[in-house]
């Protein structure tokens, strides 16, 4: 039989443990407040193209329907953005201001704001909740720690 490739372990070799450190546990309210981004981004993305399509008919005087698709654009890459942010604390600070925003958005589609409201009601559970838990789990790492 073939011996396998792996070298024989050495005393002074260095374990996997210590050669790569632990990551600390990814916080809860961070996972909540992606999950919470990414959902709002289909639903905005959903949302501008329902605005776009109800603004072809609108009489003139009215916003052009690109406005429509070029705002719910910039939106959604800043919620994609705020994402990749979020390992910053003012990222949840942009979150709370992109909340607002698509609430006022309501004021072109007013189904908007049942949106807003109902996102804005995710985002602060996700927030109060998230923050309280990650707390616990931080107090309960903190007293194993000083139980070894």
């Amino acid at each position: 039989m073939a011996e396998s490739a792996q070298p024989e372990p050495t005393p002074d070799a260095p374990d996997d443990a210590t050669t790569h450190p632990v990551r600390p546990a990814r916080s809860l309210r961070r996972s909540l407040a992606a999950v919470i981004l990414a959902s709002e981004a289909l639903i905005v993305f959903l949302a501008a193209l329902v605005i776009w399509g109800l603004a072809q008919g609108a009489p003139s005087g009215q916003l052009p329907s690109w406005v429509a698709l070029a705002a719910g654009g910039v939106i959604i890459v800043a919620l994609i953005a705020t994402i990749g942010l979020l390992r910053h604390n003012w990222a949840y600070a942009l979150g709370w201001v992109l909340q607002l925003l698509i609430l006022a958005s309501g004021f072109l589609n007013p189904a908007m704001f049942v949106v807003g409201v109902i996102f804005g009601g995710m985002w602060w559970y996700a927030m109060v909740v998230g923050a309280r838990i990650d707390r616990q789990h931080a107090a309960a790492a903190a007293a194993g720690k000083e139980q070894q």
